[in-house]
């Protein structure tokens, strides 16, 4: 079960041989708080693996929940609330580096045990001219991704380069995933689906 409803992060789990089905948690962001984006991140996963462990449909499945936010300067960056913030964001990040923060928690329903860590990845942002940004802004993409960006959109033009798993910035650390299942005692490969003929 994957308890998030971004696509990218369903499209990793797809793309290295998983077939979760997908479960909103409905968790309210703004209630969870940390001292940290890194821990923000963590936390914000754990909240959102731990409702949809919760759900009496799910019993017996293994949940995979996930959150990302921008550190930039310390200070945790989700999604832009509107077009002027991811503006603003935008001209603020522009020839600088963060680092994204995606907290992973994964809990086995079975045996009621739940792992978590946050992977972290540096991102080095480009110079987009005021007009690229307008025009980024403009698309509507910023407004649904944390840190206004992406690294597999239309923003991609605008990242120089990061340091770190690339599968992080998408939503989900697949490397991480990997550890995270075998400290449940659970392999990945266990859990790949046949391909078809």
């Amino acid at each position: 079960m994957l308890a998030s409803q971004s696509p990218a992060r369903l499209g990793l789990l797809r793309q290295a041989g998983l077939d979760p089905e997908v479960i909103v948690s409905g968790v309210d962001e703004d209630r969870v708080h940390a001292p940290t984006p890194a821990e923000l991140a963590r936390a914000l996963a754990e909240a959102k693996a731990s409702v949809v462990a919760a759900k009496p449909e799910v019993a017996g499945a293994l949940v995979i929940g996930c959150d990302s936010v921008l550190d930039l300067d310390g200070e945790a960056l989700g999604k832009p609330a509107d077009a002027e913030e991811a503006t603003a964001r935008w001209k603020s990040m522009r020839g600088r580096a963060g680092t994204l923060q995606t907290g992973h928690c994964v809990w086995d329903t079975a045996s009621g045990r739940h792992v978590s860590a946050t992977a972290s990845t540096v991102v080095r942002f480009g110079e987009p001219t005021d007009a690229e940004i307008a025009a980024y802004v403009a698309s509507g993409e910023p407004l649904y991704v944390a840190g206004a960006f992406t690294l597999d959109g239309r923003s991609a033009p605008f990242i120089d380069g990061i340091d770190g798993d690339h599968g992080n910035v998408i939503g989900l650390s697949l490397p991480l995933v990997r550890r995270l299942l075998a400290e449940l005692g659970v392999g990945i490969t266990e859990l790949w689906v046949p391909r078809e003929a």
